[in-house]
């Protein structure tokens, strides 16, 4: 979607490796990822999607764009149930993040990570690049150096297919969208739940 007028410079990609976030009896590592995007400054569904996300098992969370305000990012700033930890969580800014600077600062204060226009993660073995989906050249270099992953907003469309060696994820809208859904992915076993944030009015 365009927001026209408005135009932002945000820093290059980030690349993080993150550690194991779980290890089961027989060896394995899963890490399960919670995703939402374009929230669009609507604090009370952001906060609904992600007390969704970490009930059904999200370890970390990533928000793919069109942020909006600081109160999205304080409903990313979360500790995990009645402890002090705080859950991972990492944004990139959209086409319709206009205070992209003011709302990095913020962040970074609240201990969420932001990665400007794209990030990088290699989770369990899989290489992820995530961006918000305005940006061909993001996308496309993804796919053309082969990413195991490719998660993206932008559109407000729930999509999941794979180009060349890249599975291609968005997990849909939480505004501007006929239904407001969020999605749970766990690279190393390509497991993906879709559900829909149903307790806040559209």
């Amino acid at each position: 979607m365009r927001c026209p007028g408005h135009s932002h410079h945000a820093p290059k990609p980030i690349k993080i490796v993150c550690p194991p976030a779980k290890t089961l009896d027989h060896g394995a590592t899963l890490i399960t990822l919670g995703l939402l995007s374009d929230t669009h400054g609507r604090s009370e569904i952001a906060h609904a999607a992600v007390e969704l996300l970490l009930e059904n098992g999200a370890d970390i969370l990533i928000h793919l764009g069109d942020v909006g305000s600081a109160e999205v990012i304080d409903a990313l700033a979360v500790s995990r149930g009645s402890t002090d930890q705080q859950v991972e969580a990492h944004l990139v800014f959209g086409n319709c993040d206009w205070e992209a600077k003011a709302l990095t600062r913020y962040a970074q204060d609240l201990g969420v990570i932001v990665h400007g226009r794209a990030g990088e993660m290699v989770i369990d073995g899989k290489r992820l690049v995530f961006t918000h989906g305005h940006d061909d050249r993001e996308m496309n270099h993804a796919i053309e150096t082969a990413a195991n992953y490719l998660l993206h907003g932008h559109t407000h469309l729930q999509s999941d297919h794979t180009i060349g060696r890249t599975r291609v994820i968005n997990p849909g809208a939480l505004f501007r969208a006929r239904r407001h859904t969020v999605a749970l992915l766990t690279p190393a076993s390509g497991a993906l739940q879709v559900m829909e944030v149903s307790s806040v009015v559209r």
